[in-house]
């Protein structure tokens, strides 16, 4: 998906084409109103030369003629609904739902992003927003922190995983939902909240005034936190096998990768997991710049459009990362950039695929601004092509047609509904930070004891591409008494570094 406007010579072809039919009923009104006020024996001749791009434009406006007629077959009908309905309605929504209902019958891709929905939908492009920095939860009623955003105004002013928040500005959150609460702790930067917070394992309740600042959300992430909230990026130390878990592709989500690579390399990374699982994609940029990062030449992807010239990006050998296997982790619930990016390694033989077949959505929507940034809309306008020339995309495609990423022979596994679900608690406490807590939040979490089978398979992927001992699967028995890894599941327990993971 990219960030831009779109005119296409078909849109101001049809613009002109408007614009023609409007002036041509203005001049036949004119020429009526000239024609009572002349005398019979005045009379004027026009010479017109009639270029080849005029009669372009003309033999276009034929065709356009039947959108004048159905924009006003549109116009009419919102009238008749305006003045008649038995109801009063909202002008807006009516226009909104129009063209919602348009987009519903191109593909399940493209949408509308309606005024209110644009900050949200911009906050989730480029992974900033104004605020405090927090995540949060519902719990039984309370508005629980999951954790501080590291470096974020909450975590400078002393606020830890498992505090409540039972005043905001001197409101009780009694009741609130967290849409709610959101909605008072976001706000100009340079502004203050008050916040009365409640620490139950502390048995304190404290008064806080925090300053709402730009809230950057990291796209990447490491094996688990370190004990000063840094992120320990090697889930074997001993073996030094790297893990990068990548949630979105936003702006800014490359140059994170890009650090963290290079940290990597200077402990001399032998391997390397890239776990693109639950990663609903973003930014083509954003996934041709990560390609980039691990092949030295060839293609990476291409795109091809109805209105749109077919575009190819290649790879370039500078800051190539390689001398090291990797194996990316992928579900389906990977999609777009998520495939992008799989789907280049894998067919550049640079990485293998370990998972579930990913979601199958092989096209770019661009984003074209409306009423001058206050919507949007997300339109399809390509479909791209992996480096073999096949298409991800999915439209109605069955289990056997040759849609989305699949994993390398040998190297499936599926999740259950219910390993989907701790995966996922999981992932959602991995950014859980201490942030000098005493109390380890990760006591008695659902996950604990998880087996992540996916993760072991491409674990010992590596190890043997490394000529290493294959890692045995705990038994059901082990995995129900090792509860000593409270940073997360079973599967990072191999790691020799454990204190600094816990």
């Amino acid at each position: 998906m990219t960030l831009n406007f779109l005119r296409s010579k078909r849109f101001v072809s049809t613009q002109f084409s408007l614009s023609l039919l409007s002036c041509a009923l203005l001049l036949c009104f004119l020429s009526n109103l000239s024609g009572q006020q002349s005398t019979p024996k005045q009379s004027t001749q026009i010479g017109v030369t009639v270029t080849d791009d005029a009669k372009t434009i003309a033999e276009e406006s034929v065709g356009d003629e039947e959108i004048y007629d159905l924009l006003k077959l549109f116009v009419d009908t919102l009238d008749q609904i305006d003045r008649n309905y038995v109801k009063d309605v909202n002008r807006r929504e009516l226009v909104d739902a129009a063209i919602e209902g348009m987009l519903k019958k191109l593909d399940r891709h493209s949408n509308y992003i309606p005024p209110s929905n644009i900050d949200r939908f911009k906050q989730a492009i480029e992974n900033v927003f104004g605020g405090i920095g927090i995540q949060t939860v519902l719990n039984q009623g309370n508005i629980e922190i999951v954790t501080p955003i590291s470096g974020s105004p909450a975590y400078a002013a002393g606020i830890r995983p498992g505090d409540l928040i039972r005043k905001i500005n001197d409101e009780s959150t009694a009741g609130m939902q967290l849409s709610d609460v959101a909605a008072r702790l976001k706000g100009k930067i340079g502004t203050s909240v008050n916040l009365t917070i409640e620490s139950p394992k502390y048995n304190e309740t404290k008064q806080l005034t925090v300053e709402r600042q730009l809230i950057e959300i990291e796209s990447v992430y490491g094996a688990a936190r370190n004990n000063d909230d840094s992120w320990n990026l090697m889930i074997d130390q001993e073996n030094r096998i790297g893990y990068l878990l990548i949630t979105n592709f936003g702006r800014k989500t490359s140059a994170e990768l890009l650090g963290a690579l290079q940290q990597l390399k200077e402990k001399d990374v032998q391997g390397l997991i890239i776990d693109l699982r639950y990663n609903p994609g973003g930014l083509l940029t954003a996934a041709i710049e990560i390609c980039d990062m691990f092949i030295p030449a060839g293609r990476i992807v291409s795109t091809e459009g109805r209105s749109v010239p077919k575009r190819v990006w290649d790879a370039k050998a500078e800051g190539t990362f390689d001398g090291f296997p990797i194996a990316i982790l992928v579900n389906q619930f990977s999609a777009s950039a998520s495939e992008i990016v799989s789907a280049c390694l894998q067919d550049h033989d640079r990485a293998v695929v370990v998972g579930q077949r990913s979601y199958g959505k092989g096209s770019v929507q661009n984003i074209i601004q409306l009423e001058g940034g206050r919507s949007a809309l997300k339109l399809t306008t390509a479909g791209y092509l992996r480096p073999s020339g096949k298409n991800i995309d999915r439209p109605n495609a069955q289990n056997d047609d040759d849609w989305g990423v699949k994993p390398n022979d040998n190297l499936v596994a599926e999740f259950t509904v219910e390993q989907n679900r701790l995966l996922r608690l999981w992932r959602r406490d991995l950014n859980i930070v201490l942030n000098g807590a005493t109390h380890d939040p990760f006591v008695d979490k659902e996950y604990i004891g998880f087996h992540d089978a996916q993760l072991h398979i491409a674990k010992n992927y590596l190890y043997e591409a490394l000529d290493l001992p294959l890692a045995e699967a705990p038994t059901v028995a082990e995995r129900g008494t090792k509860r000593g890894n409270r940073r997360g599941p079973m599967r990072n327990r191999e790691s020799s570094n454990e204190d600094a993971s816990k």
